[in-house]
């Protein structure tokens, strides 16, 4: 079996990208062991889910190799389209029919693309 352990996002707003993804995702910050330089971990239940460290962003280049974006599982996306409304942030929503999804789009405080993916039978 494989599966994703945890996304670490790069940001040079670490207090803001943590209380952004804190809040939209009901996230915890967590446990962090001391590695020498700042950052959180952002749990989900009892896992890890995102940890976040500090550092430059860059723009991305499409013909070079990288992270396009981080996507979640969430339960459902329409608390979390709430959430942006209230704070008239900006989001694109999609369903796949096909795979009974539908799909959230937002940005971060600093522009990282974020994905929200709710199955409406609640598969995972």
């Amino acid at each position: 079996m494989v599966a994703l352990d945890h996304v670490t996002l790069r940001t040079n707003a670490l207090d803001a990208t943590r209380d952004f993804l804190v809040e939209l995702l009901d996230l915890n910050v967590g446990y962090r062991p001391n590695f020498g330089f700042p950052g959180y971990w952002l749990y989900a239940d009892e896992r890890p889910l995102v940890h976040l460290i500090p550092g430059p962003g860059g723009a991305v280049e499409r013909n070079a190799e990288t992270i396009d974006h981080a996507g979640f599982r969430v339960a459902n996306v329409e608390p979390i389209r709430q959430k942006l409304e209230q704070r008239g942030l900006p989001y694109s929503q999609q369903t796949i029919a096909e795979l009974g999804e539908d799909r959230l789009f937002t940005l971060t405080p600093t522009g990282l693309l974020i994905e929200l993916v709710a199955r409406k039978d609640h598969r995972s």
